[in-house]
């Protein structure tokens, strides 16, 4: 069975960089789905502190990576990379479960799950 996502080298190399700034790296990645977003879903990645009994936890690159159970089977099989170029960085995140993406690429809905589109 797959993990639930994927969190490539050099994206981890940025979260623990990103934690040094944040001034802890004793704190998790936390990678969530949120209703809205032009077509419905939307990413969201942030730093947290504490980890719930509803939280699933995986340690991928020493990166300590906490996922929702709501989040969970949406998140399934994603990879979640980091890309530099002349016009700077950015994460990027690849979801095979994703059926259609609006034009910012920040929000998208499955075959599943649509959720509540917003105006972009």
């Amino acid at each position: 069975m797959s993990e639930v996502l994927t969190l490539t080298e050099a994206a981890a190399f940025q979260v623990k960089d990103m934690m040094k700034e944040y001034g802890s790296d004793d704190v998790y990645l936390r990678v969530k789905v949120n209703g809205g977003g032009c077509s419905g879903l939307s990413y969201g990645m942030g730093f947290d502190e504490e980890k719930t009994d509803k939280d699933m936890e995986l340690q991928q690159h020493g990166v300590r990576i906490l996922i929702d159970e709501e989040s969970a089977p949406i998140l399934r099989d994603v990879k979640i990379d980091y890309k530099q170029s002349m016009m700077g960085g950015g994460f990027t995140i690849d979801n095979p479960n994703a059926i259609a993406s609006c034009g910012c690429g920040s929000s998208f809905r499955t075959a599943t799950v649509e959720g509540t589109p917003e105006e972009c």
